[in-house]
């Protein structure tokens, strides 16, 4: 286990925050992998003490960041305590883990596609290939439930990549992809080609539905890489 210091928290949209700890010695991990953040507070609910939680920040970056969606009306006592985190309070956090990260091989086509919260894992690789000046052939397809959703905007210019954003209930002036993503959709939008891996990332529904949907259209499993963010509704 590893001893967090938390010190800032961030507000990237009405109820997405990304909160930001400074560990005591370097964490090393692959842009995409998870942690088990552990929260002691007082009167846990039923989901006890301990989130999963994908880092959201850079390999690259001194601090170390997850960012995760909070409803302040009906937020699990885990959540409430998150937010009510003061700089300098003390965490645990397990070593990362986990395989939903880059390809070795950099000429790999790649088709990134997130659904709301999802977005996280890809947001820690393009951050990291922007800081390694690392360039890959990548897609990136996010799908979001309202406009509202939207976040990390800033980090997508940064690495100058394109990203096709699909909103499931838009406002009379969204301008862009509308409607629910589904394996026609996707590749539509971005016409994958044999070679391409196809990331997915975001709610456990969300992936389990897409996965269907490209296998019944004839996709090779093998082209499939799957990040389930359990516990989070669709989108």
């Amino acid at each position: 286990m590893i001893k967090v210091i938390f010190d800032h928290s961030e507000s990237d949209s009405e109820n997405i925050s990304t909160f930001f700890f400074k560990p005591e010695k370097a964490v090393d991990y692959t842009a995409g992998q998870y942690v088990e953040l552990t929260l002691q507070h007082v009167n846990p609910d039923h989901r006890g003490q301990k989130r999963w939680f994908t880092l959201s920040s850079s390999p690259s970056e001194e601090l170390i960041s997850i960012t995760t969606k909070i409803n302040p009306e009906k937020s699990s006592s885990f959540k409430q305590a998150l937010r009510k985190l003061l700089p300098g309070q003390e965490l645990v956090i397990s070593e990362p883990m986990g395989d939903f990260v880059l390809p070795k091989l950099i000429q790999t086509p790649l088709l990134f596609v997130a659904g709301g919260i999802g977005i996280t894992p890809y947001h820690s690789m393009l951050s990291w290939l922007s800081s390694t000046l690392e360039k890959r052939p990548i897609k990136l397809i996010y799908a979001v439930n309202t406009e509202n959703d939207i976040i990390f905007l800033d980090t997508f210019q940064r690495a100058e990549q394109h990203v096709t954003i699909v909103v499931d209930k838009p406002s009379t002036t969204w301008g862009g992809e509308r409607g629910q993503l589904s394996a026609e959709m996707i590749v539509g939008l971005a016409n994958p080609s044999p070679e391409t891996l196809i990331y997915i990332s975001g709610p456990e529904t969300m992936i389990e539905k897409l996965e269907k949907d490209f296998l019944h259209i004839g996709t090779p499993k093998r082209q499939l890489v799957l990040d389930y963010f359990p516990n989070y509704p669709g989108i």
